[in-house]
């Protein structure tokens, strides 16, 4: 993945930082809690939303199962249709792709629609080492560009700025990037809207190159989808002459009939509307419209090894519409830039330490960045169960954590670190596998109860957990022997 967040601290340290800046709380409260209400008045409008989310989730699942069949089939498609495919099986690999068709062209400057694999990847970073500049064209990714900053929502990638940082960040910098803000710019939302429209309106006549990702990918008619609120998307999608889209290889589904279901979702979900003001599709290439060469980019980095994950791979289903993080207590409170990646809150805790792998500080401690409270999985409507693979990926960093492949094998690398919680786990194995011992514990436990201190004396960072919760009582007597005195046998 990309190399912006490299070095990053533990998602506690970030976090910590995090909580103790109001502004940022305060911008983050407001936001999340004004999207969450929008979403659940729109999901409430659908009578069918549980069956649509399962249908959601078994097309997901299916393609998933025979993802090696369908992207064969896309490639044919794409190919059929007059579009040139490229396979990446990393950020590397990815990056010189394009950076190689840009130059191709001989331009020095693109165009970008909004897209989370290019931020995955780096790719901004590795075009402008290669002398090439990126123009970030959705709204809130042209506030996070021109403020040097970094997404910190799947959907809002600025939501950690309020109107009035927005209006100093166009006044400082936008005359660096084209057209500067125009005198005596205010905080209100239609005259930032106006600087933004007219400082990209120049871009969008200007560039010949222009780069997508995707939110879906059709295998039977290989056509891209993207769906978008402000129209940017398309200007970039069909003015360039040429367009050069790099997607996750997940993001495909077998038919346009299962398409519908998504279209159908994903802009509740998301931005709370019934659908998206616009839908882009667009199949190779068409002569006099749109772009004249077409390019797509499938981007593995990651996904098959998380495919091979029985658990994990669920996290795959999901449809970048950000509605876990809107109702996370722990993404509230801390935001998006503690996670560390670009994909942040539940799903990005998830999902980044499986395309990663969970050797690093950051990435092993994201499985943790949760109270499995299990609001995540409730508004998921691809349905995954964010909650068990947090847990899933814990026992992967307790264990030693990293999947890899040795063959065809898939098998569980041994890592440094975590011993006193593995040694604690086995110490629970032994026991558990021991009904003796279990037995004898209890009844001492409970023989020795009023010894029992109220709550745990630990030390450190642990006294502030502990001073604030009680320990529950030890009954006066253990479930086994009350059952085998009452019900005559114990079991």
């Amino acid at each position: 993945m990309s190399g912006t967040f490299v070095g990053m601290p533990a998602f506690p340290k970030a976090a910590h930082e995090a909580v103790n800046n109001p502004t940022l709380r305060g911008n983050l409260r407001h936001a999340t809690h004004t999207i969450r209400a929008k979403r659940e008045k729109a999901v409430a409008e659908v009578s069918d939303w549980a069956e649509l989310r399962e249908a959601g989730k078994r097309i997901k699942d299916h393609t998933l199962r025979h993802l090696d069949d369908y992207l064969v089939q896309l490639e044919e498609s794409v190919t059929a249709a007059g579009g040139i495919v490229h396979w990446a099986a990393d950020a590397e690999e990815a990056n010189r792709i394009v950076t190689e068709l840009v130059k191709a062209t001989g331009e020095s400057e693109v165009v970008k629609v909004k897209s989370m694999a290019t931020q995955e990847i780096g790719l901004n970073e590795a075009l402008e080492e290669a002398g090439i500049r990126a123009y970030e064209t959705d709204l809130a990714e042209l506030i996070v560009q021109l403020g040097k900053d970094r997404p910190s929502h799947i959907l809002v990638p600025a939501i950690h700025r309020n109107r009035g940082e927005i209006r100093d960040i166009f006044e400082r910098e936008m005359s660096e990037w084209g057209r500067p803000a125009p005198q005596g710019l205010t905080d209100t939302p239609a005259e930032l809207a106006e600087a933004a429209r007219l400082h990209l309106r120049e871009k969008f006549l200007r560039a010949k190159v222009g780069i997508s990702g995707a939110n879906f990918m059709v295998a039977e008619t290989g056509t891209l989808v993207v769906v978008e609120s402000e129209g940017n998307g398309r200007m970039c999608l069909t003015l360039p002459e040429t367009l050069i889209s790099v997607v996750g290889i997940e993001k495909i589904v077998p038919t346009w009939q299962d398409l519908e279901v998504f279209l159908q979702t994903l802009p509740r979900s998301s931005t709370a509307e019934r659908m998206n003001p616009y839908t882009s599709t667009w199949t190779g290439t068409t002569d006099g419209d749109g772009p004249k060469t077409f390019h797509l980019v499938l981007l593995d980095n990651g996904r098959t090894d998380t495919l091979a994950d029985e658990v994990g791979r669920q996290a795959l289903r999901c449809i970048r519409c950000s509605a876990c993080l809107n109702v996370c207590p722990v993404y509230e409170r801390a935001g998006g830039h503690a996670y560390g990646s670009v994909y942040p809150g539940p799903i990005g805790a998830i999902l980044s330490p499986q395309l990663r792998g969970t050797t690093s500080e950051i990435d092993a401690s994201l499985p943790y960045a949760s109270s499995l409270c299990g609001a995540c999985y409730e508004v998921c409507p691809v349905a995954i169960d964010i909650p068990e693979v947090l847990v899933h990926l814990r026992e992967r960093v307790v264990q030693g954590g990293e999947v890899t492949r040795e063959g065809n094998k898939v098998v569980l690398k041994p890592a440094k670190g975590h011993a006193a919680e593995r040694a604690a786990m086995r110490a629970a194995r032994w026991a558990f596998a021991r009904p003796g011992a279990v037995r004898a514990g209890q009844r001492l436990a409970s023989r020795t109860r009023r010894l029992h201190p109220r709550r745990l004396p630990l030390p450190g960072p642990g006294k502030a957990w502990s001073e604030t919760r009680d320990l529950p009582p030890v009954p006066a007597e253990p479930f086994r022997d009350w059952w085998q005195r009452t019900q005559g046998s114990a079991k």
